[in-house]
């Protein structure tokens, strides 16, 4: 009978393997256009870059430890070794948060009709883009930078107590006011990210409801029956923020039940860590359906049409 091990190594193949592809293949078409092609670069590809990027790094970074961990192969890591993986997972964990609600940000005002009082926003955000970016990666870097302090390679397998544990990493319980100020911080940065996508989300479904509202009473043969590329990829944004909003708070809820449980379930953890690479994965699959400048994807498309019709 197959233990519930290897078949937690199997999905980690899976969601590894498939997930790091999806997103290498978007961050290269990106990079490719900058370098190549820049006249086909859009505003929106310098964040979708990063948020490729942040997700490739997570999927390898938080795959591969499980991987091994599951196919009982020991994987032998110095203090530094878990210090960087640690590190490396939870800044670029919030590298997605953070990305995505840019994303959020820079659709919601895409779509905003001309006449709105908001509209201003449309020639200026392009501007924003990548000084929020450079926010982003030096504020994550910074308030992680307690785990560098505090994680340590974990000699004994059976140890437990109040921290954050790994087969291969223990990061030990911080003093009480290190603790409040840490928890503190990524409790506003988390809930005003997880805000802003949410107020976007809501004013898109609400542009969108107007928008189809007055494409019914206009009764126009090419707008109702065709999206415009402002709407595809709208609709694309609002299913990875819901995907991200669930999977997000699953994993946090896991997370915290994990660091105060007294003896340490490492099958819950592995559960834990499948959640939180859950979304990396599904990201590159609905980047690269709305995504018309991979050759393949496009032909594939145009024949899904053709069939269909």
């Amino acid at each position: 009978m197959i233990s519930s091990d290897i078949i937690f190594g199997i999905f980690f193949i899976f969601q590894t393997c498939i997930g790091f592809m999806g997103n290498s293949l978007l961050f290269t078409l990106y990079m490719y256009t900058f370098l190549i092609l820049p006249h086909k670069k859009k505003p929106v590809d310098v964040i979708l870059a990063h948020l490729t990027l942040a997700n490739a790094l997570t999927l390898i970074f938080r795959g591969v430890p499980n991987i091994m961990s599951s196919f009982g192969i020991k994987l032998e890591m110095s203090d530094t070794g878990c210090k960087t993986v640690l590190y490396i997972q939870r800044v670029t964990r919030s590298i997605s948060l953070c990305t995505t609600a840019l994303q959020s940000t820079f659709q919601a005002v895409t779509i905003t009709p001309s006449d709105h009082k908001w509209a201003w926003l449309k020639k200026k955000i392009s501007t924003f883009i990548q000084p929020s970016l450079l926010f982003f990666w030096t504020i994550n870097m910074a308030i992680y930078s307690v785990i560098i302090l505090k994680t340590v390679a974990s000699r004994n397998t059976t140890e437990g107590g109040i921290g954050y544990y790994t087969a291969s990493c223990k990061s030990s319980a911080y003093d009480q006011q290190t603790s409040s100020i840490f928890l503190s911080t990524v409790f506003i940065r988390d809930l005003f990210f997880l805000s802003l996508m949410t107020c976007n989300s809501i004013y898109m479904v609400n542009i969108l409801f107007r928008h189809h509202r007055k494409a019914q009473h206009i009764r126009s043969t090419i707008q109702s029956s065709q999206s415009s590329p402002e709407n595809k990829a709208t609709h694309v944004i609002l299913i990875l923020v819901s995907c991200f909003v669930f999977f997000y708070w699953t994993n946090t809820f896991f997370t915290v039940y994990l660091v105060y449980l007294a003896k340490k379930n490492y099958h819950l953890e592995k559960f834990s860590n499948f959640f939180s690479s859950c979304y990396p994965t599904i990201c590159s699959f609905f980047l690269i359906k709305n995504e018309n400048r991979i050759p393949g994807i496009r032909i594939m498309k145009t024949r899904i049409r053709i069939f269909s019709s």
